[in-house]
């Protein structure tokens, strides 16, 4: 494969990538038709039994209507069911919790704005704060990936390790650590609070609002008949899970996207030619694992100058 040219490679990564969405598409609709199937004969079945023995007190099309009507504001998050929690959608908690999902591009969906004022001004808040948000991001990503670089730099020191392996070593141990902590453990805490999923369910919303997916068919607290005190406290502590947890997210990616071996495949799709002794230099050159943090006793010895 060396011998391609680049815009053979580029074919080839975009007829990949193709064929992933395909049999992305295949295997969804294998497994989610049968049951939207079975879930619109059940609500035909509901819809036909409530009309054969009420449909002689309504006129003909009032329950479609006030479905219709229903449905309309169910999609912008109003909804007149439960005990009145979630009445007020647009308080402090709630419209956090939104503008949170809007600069981290999460998107529950779970709320949207009616007004035109409000989708404007969504328009303008989003343009001028993603970028806001990128650099915050950018800044703590600067700080803190020399602090996290430390424990793979002793442990390359102590146990002898070439560079391209304790980077690898690194980027496993910080991938496990944000899966347990960011993931399985708020996925048990959701389980264990909303008595109406499953864990599976719980493992699929962390996962979905940490890679910014943010499908919105599940919210903590929404719909589970809680105390509006409670149900605020759910929503605030959602908008800090997403926070630290989109930032840990980032922090995986950036340490794995580093990796000698992701970057010489980079290399290899990116360049003319293959990646030669010199390229592969310079890539393992980048990827020391903040090196300088070691000892002096630690140090690498002196390059042999170049003939």
């Amino acid at each position: 494969m060396g011998a391609l040219r680049p815009w053979a490679r580029y074919g080839l990564l975009a007829v990949a990538h193709l064929l992933a969405l395909g049999l992305g598409a295949t295997v969804l609709q294998a497994l989610e038709g049968p049951p939207a199937l079975r879930l619109q004969a059940n609500l035909r079945a509901e819809l036909a039994t409530f009309q054969a023995e009420f449909g002689a007190c309504l006129p003909a099309g009032a329950l479609e209507e006030l479905l219709g009507t229903a449905l309309v504001a169910q999609a912008h998050g109003v909804s007149s069911l439960g005990n009145g929690s979630e009445a007020r959608n647009w308080d402090l908690p709630s419209a956090l919790l939104f503008t949170a999902s809007l600069l981290t591009t999460t998107g529950f969906g779970h709320m949207a704005p009616l007004s035109a004022g409000g989708k404007a001004f969504c328009v303008a808040y989003t343009a001028l704060g993603l970028p806001a948000s990128l650099a915050l991001v950018a800044a703590l990503r600067h700080c803190l990936v020399p602090l996290l670089s430390r424990p793979g730099a002793w442990v390359a020191t102590r146990w002898q390790l070439p560079p391209p392996r304790a980077a690898l070593l690194q980027a496993v141990a910080l991938g496990l650590l944000v899966v347990g902590v960011f993931v399985l453990l708020p996925a048990l805490v959701l389980w264990g609070v909303q008595g109406d999923c499953s864990l599976l369910e719980a493992i699929y919303f962390c996962f979905s609002s940490l890679s910014t997916i943010g499908l919105g068919d599940l919210l903590p607290g929404r719909g589970s008949g809680l105390h509006p005190v409670l149900y605020h406290l759910c929503q605030l502590a959602l908008l800090g899970y997403l926070l630290l947890g989109l930032l840990a997210m980032l922090l995986t990616v950036e340490t794995f996207s580093e990796l000698p071996q992701v970057r010489a495949m980079v290399k290899f799709f990116g360049s003319s030619g293959p990646v030669n002794a010199e390229d592969e230099g310079a890539i393992l050159g980048q990827d020391e694992l903040a090196l300088s943090t070691m000892p002096p006793s630690a140090a690498a010895p002196a390059q042999v100058p170049a003939c």
